[in-house]
Parts: structure tokens; sequence; C-alpha cells
């Protein structure tokens, strides 16, 4: 199941829509927080919580952070067979290594290199503003920006003050 929705719409999902997937079956969001142009103020992100932590508690399952960082466009016109010169990779972050194996096999067969970004608590990495969100990196671009993020958020993806 993937949720792509704006990032203060999740709470407006109906209650227990997730659990309508097969039972295993990964959830995928691709949200971003962007206070500043559609999703206002939403505290706890502000006050330093990944985003998709806060996705997976307001859906209550956990959920695994991918297709965040790159363009629709790059996204559907960009897949390249694997050992591919130039291959976009896509961070993959989650907690559950079965269902995280699903989705970086499912990265894998779309024709991007999939790189583990670690636990959901590390999703900050590949959030707005980080070095690899919008990069188009190769699989060690990706890695190195992935390992040079900072958890600050930067402040184009901050709520005016």
């Amino acid at each position: 199941m993937i949720v792509s929705i704006p990032q203060k719409n999740v709470v407006d999902l109906a209650p227990g829509i997730v659990a309508t997937a097969k039972p295993g079956a990964p959830v995928i969001e691709t949200n971003n927080y962007y206070p500043r142009e559609r999703d206002g103020r939403i505290e706890a992100i502000e006050a330093g919580m990944p985003e998709s932590v806060w996705v997976s508690e307001q859906l209550g399952v956990p959920v695994f952070k991918v297709f965040n960082g790159i363009y629709w466009k790059t996204l559907l016109r960009g897949a390249l067979p694997p050992g591919s010169a130039g291959r976009i990779a896509l961070p993959v972050a989650g907690d559950d290594p079965a269902g995280k194996q699903i989705v970086l096999d499912l990265v894998d067969a779309l024709g991007f290199d999939p790189v583990d970004a670690g636990t959901l608590a590390e999703s900050w990495r590949q959030q707005p503003g980080t070095p690899v969100y919008g990069a188009d990196l190769d699989a060690e671009g990706a890695i190195r920006a992935l390992a040079e993020a900072s958890p600050q958020r930067t402040d184009n993806f901050r709520a005016a003050a």
C-alpha cells in the first residue's frame, strides 16, 4: 500500500484504512512536509520528529519512507536496468527487515538502485532540504549524501516563525 498525499491530510484518512492492505504488505509513505507551501505547522515535526515517524504514528502502523525525493517525471522516465551507469538510487528507511526487503526489491524492479537508509527514526536523512533530496544520485552518491545530512531542518522547510 502506498500513502502519497499532502502531509497535513494524513490525519484525515479514514481510521484503519491501511488495515485493508494484504497482511504483511509494507505500507510505503512518499510524503514530505512543506509547512510554508501547503501543510501549515505540524508541531511534532517542527520539534524534531522525523516526518515518517509522525506519519507512522498517525496511521498506527509501521511505514517505509521511499520515493519522496525523486521528481515524478524522473520516476516515470528515469528507470535503468541493474548495473547501468547513471542509475538513480532511492533511499529506503524503515524498521522491519522483511518488509524493507520487499520495498528494496520493488525499487530495484522499477529500475532504480535501492539504498538502505536505516531505520524510520533515521528517515530525516532523506527529508526535504537534505543532500540526497531531489539530487538524483547514484548509489555511492546517495550513501554519501545520507551520511552528510543534518537532523536540523533547513529554514526553507520549517514553518515560518
